[in-house]
């Protein structure tokens, strides 16, 4: 009686459209048998130098040749071929891509389980435990990929389409953002913000935080440096156009009145979690993602995580031959992975280097750690603080890396900051002239009107023809 992997390999043999749709997926580790496993290795390498099936003849001589086989072995594999045989007519295609496939499925999911049994012994060297449920994930998605690719020429009207979807973001409530990221944060990203300590990182995400909230959006924060209560602290003084000492010094009937003004109305949630540093990773973010879905019916429309150089990987272990390039870099992907797979934008931070703490013109090389984190994020932007700016209230943001618009458009922009309030503002646009290097447009969303013109152009017109003032909507 023929196995599963009998019928397999000899299709690989004898079915060439079969053989170039399975190999691609087909693994060595799917085949426990030794025999069976040399068998298959031999006609795989063969398909992939020579694009072609190969003989009988051709797959003794490969065997017979190779050093890494017994004269057992070599007696089993051709046994085994003398009962491969070819068949006058094929099975049912469709039926055994989907025959394979389960195959694929079923095989995978129990090396899953014998790998995670390993590590629960303490048997590897390179894995935790808390790589489990991402091996086991891993496993559970194999599937043969149906598709083929995108048609240039047939496939224009699907492409058209996609190009006048209106893709859903996040907007910001800062009219330079909106601009740059093309009216806010898509789905499915990892953004980064970039300074120095002290700089406003997590101010900048709190005050992110609490515009999200008032759009009525769900909004999960994980904390990974500062306890709960301080995070939700700093979003009250934002929310409340208050300085966080005068906060503390509200009478808890006012303090309840003015939270109840500022969220009446408010349908969405903020979930503030804390972790205890460098030790949470993505798959403790799945866990709790899962429970408040379960617990609460709670989905994020938005993450963030403060912040991503101070969290754990999934799949190395600090330490030992791992580099920070490779641990920081692992902890990028999978973090834009979990951004991917929970269909949300994922907002963190990272530090800049000795270098660039004392810059002011921040550049990516100045990334902390690895600078693997900014070949990872869709989104990366830096804030600059100066001692001009300080005494102004202000902060210097310039973009880095930008997946969703043009770098080289607004490149550098100001912001007015409050730190004692925990806010973010626009400045007027006189305030924005003489940035270096900013090429700086007027944003759409501008209040004013303004409608992309480059900035130092617009106001060389004439402003005392009122003709000149009728498209600008003032």
């Amino acid at each position: 009686m023929k196995t599963v992997e009998h019928v397999i390999l000899e299709n690989l043999l004898y079915n060439d459209e079969y053989s170039r749709r399975v190999v691609p997926f087909l693994k060595d580790e799917y085949f426990p048998n030794r025999i069976e496993k040399i068998l298959y290795q031999t006609i795989s390498q063969f398909i992939l130098k020579y694009n072609n099936l190969p003989t009988k003849e051709a797959v003794v001589i490969d065997i017979d040749k190779s050093k890494s086989t017994t004269e057992d072995e070599y007696k089993g594999v051709i046994e085994l071929m003398d009962t491969l045989e070819k068949k006058d007519k094929l099975p049912d295609f469709d039926w055994l891509i989907t025959e394979t496939e389960e195959f694929c499925k079923d095989k995978a999911v129990y090396n899953a389980i014998m790998e995670s049994i390993h590590i629960i012994d303490g048997k590897s060297s390179t894995k935790t435990e808390n790589a489990i449920p991402s091996i086991l994930s891993e496993a559970l998605a194999v599937s043969f990929d149906t598709n083929i690719g995108h048609d240039y020429i047939e496939d224009s009207d699907e492409r058209y389409d996609f190009y006048h979807k209106v893709e859903k973001r996040v907007p910001f409530d800062l009219d330079f953002f909106n601009t740059i990221t093309n009216g806010g944060t898509p789905q499915k990203t990892l953004n980064i913000v970039m300074a120095g300590t002290g700089v406003g990182k997590s101010l900048f995400m709190c005050h992110h935080a609490a515009n999200c909230l008032t759009q009525n959006l769900n909004v999960l924060y994980i904390t990974c440096e500062m306890a709960e209560e301080r995070i939700a602290e700093r979003i009250d003084a934002n929310l409340m156009d208050i300085t966080m000492d005068n906060l503390k010094d509200l009478p808890k009937q006012m303090y309840d009145s003015k939270l109840n003004t500022k969220t009446a109305g408010i349908t969405g949630k903020l979930i503030i979690k804390e972790y205890p540093t460098a030790t949470a990773n993505s798959n403790h973010f799945r866990i709790l993602l899962d429970e408040l879905n379960i617990k609460k019916k709670f989905k994020p429309d938005i993450i963030f995580i403060d912040y991503l150089n101070i969290c754990a990987s999934a799949r190395l272990k600090n330490g030992g031959n791992i580099n920070t390039y490779q641990y920081v870099k692992s902890i990028a992907e999978e973090l834009r992975g979990m951004a991917v797979e929970y269909n949300v934008p994922v907002w963190s931070a990272t530090q800049t280097n000795r270098t660039g703490f004392s810059s002011s013109d921040v550049g990516l090389e100045d990334t902390s750690e690895s600078f693997g984190l900014p070949a990872t994020a869709d989104f990366m932007v830096a804030l600059i603080a100066t001692e001009e700016l300080d005494e102004q209230n202000q902060v210097l943001v310039k973009q880095l890396k930008n997946r969703y618009n043009d770098t080289v458009v607004n490149r550098k922009f100001i912001l007015g900051i409050n730190r004692a309030k925990m806010k973010l503002s626009d400045v007027k646009r006189d305030e924005q002239q003489g940035l270096v290097q900013s090429n700086q447009t007027i944003a759409s969303t501008l209040g004013s009107g303004f409608n992309g013109e480059n900035f130092e152009d617009k106001f060389k017109v004439d402003k005392t023809s009122k003709d000149k003032f009728t498209n600008w909507n003032i």
